[in-house]
This record gives structure tokens, C-alpha cells and sequence, in this order.
């Protein structure tokens, strides 16, 4: 007698999310005009892994404040983390990636950016899958095809906070009163992700 065969296929791969959080804000931002859209993650994290498992999920903002709402909520939901920089995400983003690179089989760059070409080759190099996940109207060309794979984020995966500024002419967010006492230089996560206000548990 035959021995039977099971047509399903067991997938092991581990996946680390490493994520440009400024890039990804900003695209965001211009993409759809408005200041309060925040990735929603509840939801994009999983189209972004599918049948695999997660490894690592890390947020890199540049900035002095980071949201402890967004650290908590990430570290809940995916023992994820958020890395503040001292100057832009690209650096920390990419020695953290180099690290990891004999830990896990895919990892997803959540950037548009062209400066992280070079990485990708280099990982790939390192016989490491690597994967784009970013807003296709931002994100460099060359990037995408270097990648093995590119995941478009779209406008069903963010969300607005209520009560934020839609951005003005020109791609500028409108200011308001306040915002003239504000240090020029201290960048800022949105603060209040709060469950009631968006809807999301």
C-alpha cells in the first residue's frame, strides 16, 4: 500500500519588521493629506506576514518623545519595540538588520527609501529574503526592484485620528497657534493613540 501525501505546505520562516518610522509617516501624511494618519498595524502586520512567524518587530523614529501609547501597544500585540534615533532611522535600522541577518530567513524594510539599496543587496548577499513594504507613490524605483518583494501599503492600512490638522497647500501641514512654541527641532510620535478614539481595540 501507497503511502499517502499531505498537499499542504508547512511554512517555517521567521520574519523581523523593521520600520522607518519617519519615512512611513511622512509618506503617509502626503499620501493622503492629512497629519493625524497613523499606520494600523493591527491589520498590516498580518497581510505583511501571512503563514509565517514573527520574529522581531522594531520601530525607529528620530525624535525626543516617542509615543509610550504605540511602544505599549506594539510590545501587547507583537513583543514589538520602538527605537528612538539620534538623527535619521537609516543607521540603527540598518546595523540592526545586518544583526539579525543569521536569525531570521525574510526580513521587511517598512521604507520607501532609496538609502537602503545598498542593505538590501548586502542582506540578499547574505542569502536573506528581503521584502519592501512601503507606499508606492514614495518609494524609489530602484528600491523595488532590488527587493524580492514589494508590499504596496495603502489606504486601508492606517487610519485618522480624530481631531488632527489636514496639511495645506504645497504638502504643509496647517499650523496652528501652538505649535510656535514648539522647539524646531524636536520631532514627535502622535501621542494619543487612544482605543476609543480610532475604534481599535
Amino acid at each position: 500500500m501507497g503511502l499517502s501525501h499531505n498537499n499542504d505546505v508547512i511554512i517555517t520562516q521567521s520574519v523581523a519588521i523593521l520600520v522607518d518610522g519617519n519615512n512611513i509617516e511622512r509618506s503617509i501624511h502626503e499620501r493622503c493629506g492629512n497629519e493625524g494618519a497613523m499606520l494600523n498595524f493591527d491589520t498590516l502586520i498580518p497581510k505583511l506576514i501571512v503563514n509565517r512567524s514573527l520574529n522581531r518587530l522594531i520601530y525607529f523614529r528620530e525624535g525626543r518623545k516617542i509615543s509610550h501609547k504605540l511602544a505599549e501597544r506594539l510590545h501587547q500585540n507583537y513583543h514589538g519595540s520602538v527605537r528612538p534615533c539620534h538623527k535619521s532611522a537609516d543607521i540603527p535600522l540598518s546595523i540592526h538588520a545586518i544583526q539579525l541577518a543569521s536569525k531570521v530567513d525574510t526580513i521587511i524594510i517598512m521604507s520607501g527609501d532609496s538609502d537602503y539599496i545598498e542593505l538590501v543587496h548586502h542582506l540578499k548577499s547574505e542569502g536573506v529574503r528581503v521584502e519592501i513594504a512601503a507606499v508606492r507613490e514614495t518609494t524609489s524605483a530602484l528600491l523595488k526592484e532590488e527587493a524580492d518583494y514589494f508590499h504596496p501599503i495603502v489606504e486601508e492600512d492606517w487610519f485618522i485620528l480624530g481631531g488632527r490638522r489636514p496639511m495645506g497647500r504645497g504638502g504643509k501641514f496647517k499650523r496652528h497657534p501652538r505649535d510656535n512654541f514648539r522647539n524646531k527641532n524636536e520631532e514627535t510620535v502622535i501621542d494619543d493613540l487612544d482605543p476609543d478614539e480610532d475604534g481599535r481595540e
